[in-house]
């Protein structure tokens, strides 16, 4: 049943627009640009981002994670190899990656395929890490059914021990990703939901094409 108050949420957009003969020529260049407005506009958590898997079985699943770095090769997160999201990337690279800049009103879908970074660059990043997400990387079997708080805190306090003297090592099961991108989409609200998107997608002889999306 149709819930009334719910259904009369709306918001009218009326900030920006988004032509065609203003974009850059790709999709990474366009993402500067909206990147550096985010940042000037001092948008909470502005590299937070859905990240969109499958199970073997087909079924979608997605969650929050943190963008890190992006560049040609791609869009950059690290996350544990043995979590669910590691073990669906294992079987199935294909991904989506889904910014909303809700202060903007705007949102940038990613579709591509992943990859693992190289080892040199998860232990960089790693070894940046403040020391408690570092132990916390080691104690966490993320994803996995664990039987109380206090087992996790337990872990928490015995590798503490064990780095007490010591570095924290990343672990093998712990690292990077990268998206390279296939099509992006970039979303700006408009009023009466006559939104503007323009897609970019990748061609075979590797150029990108550039289309407006009806919304």
């Amino acid at each position: 049943m149709l819930n009334q108050q719910i259904a009369a949420l709306r918001t009218d957009y009326m900030q920006a627009s988004l032509n065609e003969s203003d974009v850059a020529t790709t999709p990474l260049g366009q993402f500067d640009r909206w990147w550096k407005d985010a940042e000037k506009s001092e948008i909470d958590e502005l590299n937070a981002m859905t990240l969109a898997t499958s199970t073997p079985a087909g079924h979608p699943t997605a969650r929050i994670v943190l963008l890190k770095s992006f560049d040609e090769e791609g869009f950059m997160f690290f996350t544990n190899y043995e979590s669910r999201k590691g073990l669906e990337l294992a079987v199935n690279p294909n991904v989506c990656l889904l910014f909303f800049w809700k202060e903007l009103e705007r949102q940038v879908r990613i579709e591509g395929t992943v990859s693992k970074a190289p080892a040199a660059i998860s232990n960089e990043y790693y070894d940046s890490r403040p020391i408690g997400s570092r132990i916390g990387a080691i104690a966490s079997p993320q994803s996995k059914v664990i039987p109380n708080r206090e087992f996790l805190e337990e872990q928490v306090t015995r590798i503490t021990e064990t780095y007490k003297d010591n570095t924290p090592v990343r672990p093998d099961y712990w690292g990077g990703y990268i998206v390279k991108p296939q099509a992006v989409e970039f979303w700006q609200g408009r009023s009466s939901r006559l939104h503007d998107r323009i897609l970019y997608t990748i061609t075979p002889e590797g150029n990108w094409r550039i289309e407006r999306l009806a919304p």
